[in-house]
């Protein structure tokens, strides 16, 4: 019997209570019982994103919350700022160009953030940049990118900041109204331990004028009429009933764990698998910006990038591998949503004696051991004698 792990940064895995809530009966969603139960996630949603205005449920992927917030706020030939540092934020320049959109980019070095510096200089080079698009958390590369720091230079201008917080609303603390985030988003299955299929969006005030100017054509990401009907409760389309059901019970549990509790939880996981990495020798793949969602680490010489493939199908770890350049050469071990102190562990014994099956030359327990000196910090004290 091979025993499985999801340890991947998406999907993640799915809490007992959510699978069982996505389980029950479904009823019709044009009914006071379903707008209850809506109301209610609603306003969770909106305590997640610390903030005032609404945010928006969408059955889509995240791509669909980022090709939303292009569309619903430029006009064709508006011009748009976008930082390129990971898979992601490349996808932002392929959705404005699709749009019609002039783009700038900064390319920012794979496993490395973006500096603010070079977005400043760029909106005062063209203060009619429109958007500023960017990652929260570049999955792809690892990579915390600084969001307040971006967010104090976009406010002071006419220039709304987009963030693809996919891998970072529900991992770290981001507050959109505290911050100045103009476009906030993410999906459903990452932090908010659900399976793959929803999308949330919320805008500021700001961000609600540009919808209004918007000249984009648009029909089904139409994000004026999501939110006059989901004002009432609603949805302008078909919803993905289960997921909803699914995603009540999952903020219901964040909640309950409380929002701080959670945020910590991540950073002491992210910082155990870090360590446990570093105390084997390996090179990380984000030194100096780490998400707290995923860490990337580099394979030894030597170590072929089969070594993903065979961890998850000869013993039932799923780690992901790299993409484009990365591709072969690094795996990235997710520590976000549904994930606790004894996955870690787990983790770092399969990396351990994955490596060893491939020739690496280590101490096996090393980096487990390492994991565990900063896990300890979330153990409960032992009762009293």
């Amino acid at each position: 019997m091979i025993k499985k792990y999801l340890l991947a940064p998406g999907p993640t895995p799915v809490p007992e209570s959510v699978l069982l809530a996505m389980a029950q009966p479904i009823f019709h969603h044009r009914t006071p019982q379903f707008e209850a139960l809506f109301a209610e996630t609603a306003k969770s949603l909106q305590g997640l994103f610390k903030t005032a205005q609404d945010v928006l449920i969408l059955a889509s992927s995240g791509t669909g919350a980022m090709e939303a917030s292009v569309v619903n706020t430029t006009s064709p030939g508006d011009r748009v700022l976008v930082v390129n540092g990971g898979k992601f934020g490349e996808r932002w320049g392929k959705i404005a160009a699709a749009y019609g959109l002039v783009v700038d980019e900064i390319k920012v070095e794979w496993g490395t953030a973006v500096d603010p510096a070079a977005i400043a200089k760029v909106l005062k080079a063209h203060p009619d940049t429109k958007l500023v698009l960017m990652q929260g958390s570049e999955t792809s590369t690892t990579v915390l990118h600084p969001v307040a720091e971006v967010a104090r230079i976009t406010r002071e201008t006419g220039t709304l900041l987009v963030v693809d917080g996919i891998t970072a609303v529900g991992v770290l603390d981001l507050p959109m109204d505290e911050l100045g985030i103009d476009v906030l988003l993410t999906g459903s299955q990452k932090a908010l331990m659900l399976p793959p299929g929803l999308a949330f969006v919320a805008l500021s005030e700001k961000a609600w004028k540009a919808v209004g100017a918007s000249k984009q054509p648009r029909f089904y990401l139409d994000l004026k009429r999501e939110r006059d009907n989901q004002q009432k409760h609603t949805t302008a389309w078909t919803p993905a009933i289960s997921l909803i059901f699914g995603l009540h019970e999952a903020l219901r549990l964040m909640f309950a764990e409380g929002l701080d509790n959670v945020f910590a939880r991540h950073d002491r996981l992210a910082r155990a698998t870090r360590a446990g990495a570093e105390a084997l020798g390996l090179t990380l793949v984000a030194p100096t910006a780490p998400s707290p969602a995923t860490t990337g680490i580099y394979l030894p010489a030597g170590v072929p990038g089969k070594l993903v493939g065979y961890l998850r199908d000869q013993v039932g770890i799923t780690f992901a591998g790299g993409q484009d350049q990365l591709k072969g050469r690094i795996c990235r071990v997710a520590h976000l949503g549904y994930i606790g102190s004894f996955d870690i562990v787990t983790a770092m014994a399969a990396l351990e004696m994955g490596l060893a099956k491939f020739g690496a030359r280590l101490q096996l327990g090393k980096g487990v051991g390492a994991a565990q000196q900063i896990l300890l910090e979330g153990m409960p004290a032992a009762p009293a004698a």
